[in-house]
């Protein structure tokens, strides 16, 4: 990590994490400051494209008493592909500090060598050694679409079914992978009758596809869902 003179330095006390200042900074009245608390160059990082219909930053529901049953419950009209930064805070990635909650800025070298300034936002309080996910803006060429195509209840058998199609278009001029993640909210209990992809579960009502997109291409991704064992509806 490159650090200048008179960086921030930082020691651990009872279960907190202490930030000192090299130097007095004077503020007047009604001033506010910002001060640079780290710098590192070289950071390897992945960048990771999702797409959420329902926006990379929306409250999920959490699971009620009743299922949710309404046909038009949550399509998600979010088209946006959201930019990911994900790397790990250790040493051997240039970093390996306690980093305090704050804002982070990202820098990338274009083909002339130059810095350019390519997104930044804040972190919560992170130790040493976890990774890190950093949201930093939406990709300007990269767009999801997403679509409700059935959704049916059945009563007796206690079911309901739900089919979505997802359209993905890359208009970039390389190849790219779009994670497509897809939020499984209307009842506890349920199982991916069909698929066009393969998907992981990631938690209990969420799942994710892993879709390569060439340079210019559109595709889409299909799946169904069965809701089970609903509670019997009222007599």
């Amino acid at each position: 990590m490159e650090v200048s003179a008179d960086a921030v330095t930082e020691k651990s006390f009872d279960e907190y994490h202490l930030y000192m200042l090299p130097r007095p900074v004077t503020l007047r009245d009604q001033e506010t400051k910002q001060i640079e608390f780290a710098r590192a160059e070289g950071v390897q990082s992945a960048r990771l494209f999702i797409f959420d219909a329902q926006g990379h930053e929306s409250v999920r529901p959490m699971f009620g008493a009743e299922p949710i049953l309404a046909p038009d419950y949550e399509t998600g009209a979010n088209k946006k592909v959201a930019v990911i930064l994900e790397f790990k805070n250790s040493e051997g990635n240039k970093l390996g500090l306690p980093l305090p909650k704050g804002r982070w800025r990202f820098y990338r070298r274009d083909s002339d060598q130059q810095l350019e300034f390519t997104g930044e936002n804040e972190i919560d309080h992170t130790a040493k050694d976890e990774t890190l996910r950093v949201f930093t803006g939406n990709a300007f060429d990269l767009v999801g679409e997403r679509k409700r195509t059935n959704f049916a209840v059945n009563n007796p058998k206690r079911t309901a079914e739900e089919s979505s199609e997802i359209k993905l278009r890359n208009h970039k001029k390389e190849a790219v992978e779009i994670r497509v993640v897809e939020h499984l909210s209307r009842w506890s209990s349920w199982e991916i009758t069909a698929k066009s992809d393969a998907f992981t579960k990631k938690d209990a009502q969420t799942i994710e596809f892993l879709v390569p997109l060439k340079a210019d291409e559109e595709r889409a991704v299909t799946y169904t869902v069965r809701y089970v064992n609903l509670p019997s509806p009222p007599l």
